[in-house]
């Protein structure tokens, strides 16, 4: 720590940026009015729908209102005026990041949030900021459990537009850039979740109810079984269930995942839903169920809204039953230093690795050479020599 005076000394001035790193935290977002919903819809539809949908374009602004209305349903009449607490909780996670962050880098680093959808934390506005700010490297940081196209394929894909249209002429401005995908197998966010279950259980449930009739619901973010080919999340999201379960299931046997689905026509998701995997349990004897998010790291209107209607229908039908509801790990001071220690490695390597020289010019010239004969040949010929290879 102490040498970092003289270091910073030695740099050229022309080198300065190089030794700052901007953390791109990218989360969701939520709109909190309804004037927003329509477009708030239209830019996810656009996003997600692309991905496996068979949707016309022309159709997305359509879908987008007529989804804003069962959304203005949903949250005004029956939740009386719902507003997620998602942003103000990604706000906490995003300040407790960087000052575990700082405590070792000082403010050579700093954590800036983008939200897929929602103005004003657009990745490209965002972008712009830390571009202005005179960071050059960057770390790509969706705070998300699991890595798909649907979450942090997006993320991607808004950082790389919002890229293409901050590219200065023959030069590009980033000069390093480093990703964190998903954290879905990471050993200490596993055994956080099942040390929460548990504590919850001992506090609240164990005076009345035997381990064995202790059913735990761990609920995972839905996923479409189709997307084109691209990775929906399902192997990941499957992991992550099997480990949190293999923590608990000793103790307690009954254990299900419950995957929390979009109920889109035309689409086929992942099996059990939530409320199916409550009654699977209450089946097998289960008098007090905890449901508990392990694939969200922040609350949104699914985690909240999507269980609160799921619990609201199971204690009309098994009034019996006791029911928690239990919250994802947001702000957990645990979660936010554990957070901070992924990007650890990946700053370490920003700050230490020779800068990028990108030239996005190039591009066009590039893909003009590597079209054609030319292409053809390298290619026949290096199919046909590994080919041969694999022979022998």
């Amino acid at each position: 720590m102490v040498a970092t005076p003289e270091k910073l000394q030695q740099t050229p001035n022309a080198q300065q940026g190089t030794d700052k790193v901007a953390v791109l935290l990218m989360g969701y977002g939520e709109v909190e009015s309804y004037e927003d919903f329509a477009n708030y819809n239209e830019q996810a539809l656009n996003l997600l729908t692309a991905k496996f949908a068979p949707v016309p374009t022309w159709m997305y602004p359509p879908i987008a209102k007529i989804l804003a209305i069962f959304d203005l349903h949903e949250w005004d009449h029956q939740h009386g005026n719902f507003i997620s607490p998602h942003n103000a909780i990604f706000e906490k996670q995003r300040a407790g990041i960087e000052k575990n962050l700082q405590e070792k880098w000082g403010d050579r680093v700093q954590v800036f949030k983008a939200f897929n959808f929602c103005a004003p934390f657009l990745p490209e506005q965002v972008l712009t900021e830390i571009k202005a700010q005179g960071f050059d490297k960057i770390l790509i940081y969706p705070l998300l459990v699991v890595d798909s196209i649907f979450t942090s394929g997006i993320a991607v894909e808004q950082v790389n537009n919002a890229l293409v249209n901050l590219a200065d002429g023959s030069e590009h401005w980033v000069k390093g850039q480093r990703y964190i995908p998903s954290f879905y197998n990471e050993t200490a966010y596993i055994d956080l979740l099942a040390n929460l279950v548990e504590e919850k259980i001992v506090r609240d449930l164990a005076v009345a109810h035997l381990p064995s009739q202790t059913g735990i619901v761990l609920m995972n973010h839905g996923c479409p079984h189709k997307a084109k080919g691209f990775t929906s999340g399902i192997v990941e999201s499957q992991a992550l269930y099997d480990k949190v379960r293999d923590k608990l299931i000793n103790k307690y046997p009954l254990i299900s995942v419950g995957w929390l689905n979009h109920d889109t026509p035309l689409i086929e998701w992942t099996q059990p839903d939530a409320k199916q995997a409550a009654l699977n349990l209450i089946q097998l004897g289960a008098t007090s169920l905890v449901f508990m998010p392990i694939g969200f790291a922040t609350e949104n209107h699914e985690t909240l809204l999507d269980v609160d209607h799921i619990l609201h229908w199971l204690r009309r039908r098994h009034p019996h039953v006791t029911y928690v509801q239990m919250e994802c790990v947001n702000d957990n001071p645990e979660f936010l230093k554990m957070a901070a220690d992924w990007a650890n490695p990946q700053i370490e390597a920003l700050l230490s690795e020779q800068a990028l020289s990108v030239n996005p010019q190039m591009a066009a010239v590039q893909a003009h050479t590597h079209s054609g004969h030319q292409h053809g040949h390298d290619h026949d010929h290096q199919h046909g020599h590994n080919h041969d290879h694999h022979h022998h």
